[in-house]
């Protein structure tokens, strides 16, 4: 019997608890009374689930303790608390009526999110499996991940969420329901194929910039003023923008390989993986 190294299956159990409870929280509530107070409180808590996926992973990594058993359990939190609880946030800040279009139109867009996100999961859990004693196949996925990753897609998610709520929005412009509805559903659609799509979306602890030393040290402290101030001042402008800018820099790496060209070795990282048969998902 395989040994099962306890502290990192803890931290994991600990954000799966977390994710569980902004779920059952929100379940509480009568659709469409979540409000922005609501939905900025259930952020704070899935922003610490993604700290402690991120620490978990670290931790095993550290002891020398990775399995199978904490591969899978691991994917099982970020399913619950990255692939399920942002469809019933959102679907419970919306004021819908059963039954009606606006209705099947939001239930369809949380679907194919969570759905989707579960397919990324499963994917990447099965290439982690083959790449296993491969150093080739595991330092390429170390570099990037083929699919948007599903912490990146519920942070836009909820960002997004939070970003039309906020009264910096609403004090501007009169977001209708309907209006919200659609905004939200596009957004889950767009999110859900980016999960399951051949892209290539960097991982960012391999983002290298080349620059003076000088040069580094100034822009870490700019960048950090205003993280900072807008995160304290702006949460919800800085939380999207932060969000939004993971898809985009990935849009703008992979443009620029398609410029390239094949032949060229620029971001030859970033060319999206081809279809394989091995890779079909047979039902």
């Amino acid at each position: 019997m395989k040994r099962i190294s306890l502290i990192p299956n803890i931290i994991t159990a600990f954000g799966l608890a977390i994710g569980l409870f902004v779920i059952f929280k929100v379940n509480m509530i009568e659709p469409g009374s979540g409000n922005f107070e609501l939905v900025q409180k259930s952020v704070f808590l899935l922003l610490l689930v993604a700290l402690a996926d991120f620490v978990d992973g670290a931790v095993a990594r550290a002891f020398k303790a990775q399995s199978d058993f904490g591969l899978m359990f691991d994917s099982l939190a970020d399913a619950i608390s990255f692939g399920v609880a942002p469809s019933v946030l959102l679907l419970k800040t919306l004021s819908l009526t059963q039954g009606t279009y606006l209705s099947f139109v939001a239930a369809s867009g949380a679907m194919i999110y969570s759905l989707c996100g579960m397919l990324r999961l499963v994917r990447f859990n099965l290439k982690s499996i083959e790449a296993k004693g491969n150093l080739v196949e595991m330092s390429i996925q170390k570099k990037n991940f083929t699919g948007l990753p599903i912490p990146a897609a519920a942070a836009v998610a909820i960002s997004t969420n939070l970003f039309l709520l906020s009264p910096f929005l609403t004090n501007l412009f009169d977001i209708s329901n309907p209006l919200r509805v659609i905004v939200l559903t596009v957004v889950n659609i767009v999110l859900g194929y980016l999960m399951v799509s051949r892209w290539k979306f960097p991982s960012l602890k391999r983002l290298n910039f080349r620059m003076p030393s000088f040069h580094l040290v100034f822009l870490a402290v700019l960048i950090a003023v205003f993280f900072l101030y807008g995160f304290f001042h702006y949460f919800s402008i800085a939380f999207a923008f932060i969000s939004w800018s993971y898809i985009l820099i990935a849009f703008i790496l992979s443009l620029i390989r398609l410029i390239a060209g094949k032949k060229s070795k620029t971001l030859e990282d970033f060319d999206p993986d081809d279809d394989d048969d091995d890779d079909k998902l047979n039902f």
